[in-house]
């Protein structure tokens, strides 16, 4: 019941959020648009009264597989994760394209003609173009939305998660019904609609023309952008709710191994009783264990367990490490075991190789577990980058908490789990690692330049895979990246095309300014309050710092990037 209602209410949400704008449109005429009468004839026929229900349904039915199986399905058949957006967009094209000539309309019925059919004169019910708009409706990533995401990603589906998926869908679909059923109705009602039904049509047709040419060049997130989200408050009280939590944590993953971890609230003051901990499953391989051995939580009864959750090139994890690693040095003679389970966030934390050099930058010698399935990650119902969970000795989860800060609270713990495993213990002084946690809004978000997961571009232009040349745009957009020159645009990185060096442009609020790069050459850098200087790349990807600041700070920072020079990521902190 939780999954139901919360689903309802995101959905709800986002179907009253600014990205739910460019659909509009196209649902208001094209619910009383009259399909046309095949024949040379190009007179209309009246519409169903159930169209509208048939549009949306058809969305409803789409968006949730595809959210849901879409990703699972075209990674099982090697097959590119955007292909079904792009088959979307084609078929609204032709839809438009359908509606304005009806000529062209019956040239794509052809191939149908000869299967059981209803009278045309009832009209089209508009169930195959709601498909075709579910499969390119994509609305904004809240915390719904994302457990869904993640759910279907992992490949790990169950009945709460298809319920959180179809519940969603019905909540986003109310708003678009209230929107179809008034498109409908003053084509009807109105007389001086019902004399230009053609014309209705026609409009009809041009809306969806232009959602799919806006779609292919990716217009509705630049319409976002310039749009606040009046719903963030609104979202994030959901996912804060006690509700919320309970029902977003389990993601459809809920077993009997993991159902307690439901009492243990994120980032609590006091020790709670949260269940047996879930074992740690799935894992690819070990670090920093003899011989490369795995490590069963049950052989530690008896020792205090600090289990985080980590991904080396994010940079929340990157200022939390120093912390682990400090409880690591200080408190394990005490009794503290800490495991690092690696999960990755990209393809490229994957590598055993570059997951190694990521710990030894960072001073890493605990055992660390490369969770490259994300089936740890799953088992525990986790979340973010980082996490952690403390274990007492009898193997109870006392303690969550998700991100970064509250270090204090945490290591106040582990000193007192410590002490009740053995009363006679005697703990040397706490840590004094300084907590860097930014404030929360104080920094750019993170910025990818994967077509994949591109954010924050700032233009002129289109950015997509494949090779492209890029200008700086005159005046640039804040929290935003700009490219300057001849670049090619992988599905995880940015490098600069064959024959020639480039430029990346940033502009940025943070303190802190790290770069994902790989391959082989020297970053030229300027700018950002700071001397010119050089970053030599060499290798896989790792995360190497461009500016440090005492004090937040606002500025543009320029890198020129030679070929074979791969960029992958901005993270501010």
């Amino acid at each position: 019941m939780d999954s139901v209602i919360i689903g309802l209410l995101g959905g709800l949400i986002t179907g009253i959020s600014p990205c739910i704008l460019p659909v509009l449109p196209v649902i208001f005429l094209t619910a009383g648009a009259k399909p046309a009468v095949r024949g040379k004839s190009p007179e209309v026929i009246p519409a169903k009264r159930s169209r509208p229900y048939w549009i949306i349904a058809g969305l409803v039915l789409s968006f949730s597989v595809v959210t849901l199986l879409g990703s699972l399905l075209l990674g099982l058949l090697s097959i590119p994760q955007d292909a079904i957006r792009w088959a979307g967009v084609a078929v609204l094209l032709a839809i438009g394209i359908g509606m304005l000539f009806p000529g062209f309309e019956q040239l794509l019925e052809k191939p149908f003609q000869r299967l059981p059919r209803r009278s045309v004169g009832e009209g089209g019910n508009g169930f195959g173009m709601g498909l075709a708009l579910g499969t390119v409706f994509v609305p904004c990533a809240g915390p719904v939305l994302a457990a869904i995401i993640v759910a279907g990603a992992t490949g790990t589906i169950g009945p709460e998660t298809v319920l959180l998926t179809v519940s969603f869908a019905l909540g986003v679909a109310i708003p678009l019904l209230v929107f179809a059923l008034a498109g409908r109705g003053v084509a009807q009602r109105i007389r001086g609609f019902r004399k230009r039904e053609r014309v209705i049509r026609i409009t009809g047709g041009i809306a969806l023309i232009a959602l799919a040419v806006g779609l292919a060049f990716n217009l509705p997130q630049a319409l976002q952008r310039l749009l606040p989200d009046y719903t963030a408050g609104l979202q994030q009280g959901l996912a804060q709710s006690e509700s919320g939590e309970r029902a977003l944590g389990l993601g459809g993953l809920v077993t009997d191994e993991n159902r307690d971890l439901d009492n243990c609230a994120n980032n609590a003051t006091e020790l709670a009783s949260c269940g047996t901990a879930p074992a740690l499953r799935g894992i690819d391989a070990w670090l920093n264990t003899p011989d490369g051995a795995a490590i069963d939580l049950q052989q530690l009864r008896g020792q205090v367990v600090l289990i985080d959750f980590w991904a080396y090139s994010c940079i929340n994890c990157q200022r939390s490490i120093p912390h682990v690693v400090a409880w690591d040095d200080t408190y394990a003679d005490a009794g503290l075991q800490v495991i690092g389970v690696h999960s990755p966030e990209y393809a490229f934390e994957k590598e055993r190789a570059n997951v190694e050099a990521g710990a030894r930058d960072f001073g890493i010698t605990y055992p660390v577990a490369l969770d490259n399935q994300l089936a740890t990650w799953t088992n525990y119902r986790n979340r973010y980058w980082p996490a952690h969970y403390l274990i007492d000795a009898q193997g109870v989860v006392r303690h969550i908490s998700f991100g970064e800060g509250d270090y204090a609270t945490t290591e106040r713990m582990i000193r007192e789990l410590l002490r009740d495993a053995d009363p006679a213990v005697t703990l040397p002084a706490e840590t004094d690692t300084a907590d860097t946690t930014p404030e929360l809004g104080s920094t750019t978000p993170e910025t990818f330049l994967g077509s994949s997961k591109d954010r924050n571009f700032a233009g002129p232009g289109e950015y997509r895979a494949g090779e492209g040349s890029y200008r700086f745009p005159e005046q640039q957009a804040p929290d935003t990246f700009a490219l300057e020159g001849a670049w090619q645009i992988e599905t995880q990185f940015a490098t600069p095309a064959e024959g020639g060096d480039a430029a990346v442009r940033l502009d940025y609020r943070a303190r802190e300014v790290r770069a994902v790069l790989a391959g082989s050459g020297t970053v030229q850098v300027s700018g950002g309050g700071s001397a010119a200087h050089s970053v030599d790349v060499g290798g896989t990807p790792r995360s190497y710092r461009l500016v440090q600041t005492e004090n937040p700070d606002t500025g543009a920072l320029e890198l020129s990037v030679p070929a074979g020079v791969q960029v992958y990521s901005f993270t501010f902190g």
